[in-house]
């Protein structure tokens, strides 16, 4: 039988390495990036290659956007339909909820492996699996709130 903390030592060991991991990242390209020559801020200079700069002053959109060589056009915000929103939202609630549902299965697995031993019993399983079943029935009823409400959802 394993302790609590010990149970728990594979979650901050994940979430350490699920730190570290984009910190890590972004340290690196902090440090390895060309830089700008503090003398002459059109220079570039890179710590990996040592004697090699480049000019910039001949490039004037270098502080553009860039969008795949063209000029961009218009403003970057722009508005979506509402319809597209109904699918995220269903989207999560979903997500949510399958989310719960594959956690109580993993329950009642547990509980079922061990004939209902001191772990958790299976009264607490299957009242668990209760409360989600609801909580999944109201979800759905939302969703079907909102088909009724708005119809067919079209693109």
């Amino acid at each position: 039988m394993s302790t609590i903390p010990a149970d728990y030592l594979a979650v901050g060991l994940m979430a350490i390495v699920g730190f570290l991991f984009p910190f890590g990242g972004f340290l690196t390209s902090y440090f390895l990036r060309p830089t700008q020559d503090p003398n002459d801020p059109t220079k570039m200079r890179s710590i990996l290659i040592p004697g090699m700069e480049s000019d910039q002053s001949l490039y004037v959109r270098r502080l553009s956007t860039y969008e795949c060589g063209s000029d961009p056009v218009g403003d970057a915000r722009i508005e979506f339909h509402f319809q597209y929103y109904w699918y995220a939202i269903i989207f999560l609630v979903f997500d949510i909820a399958f989310m719960f549902l594959s956690f109580a299965g993993i329950l009642v697995t547990e509980a079922t492996a061990q004939g209902g031993s001191q772990v958790v019993s299976l009264e607490e399983v299957w009242g668990g699996l209760v409360t989600l079943t609801a909580i999944f029935g109201f979800m759905v009823l939302g969703v079907w709130y909102v088909f009724r409400k708005r119809g067919r959802i079209y693109i």
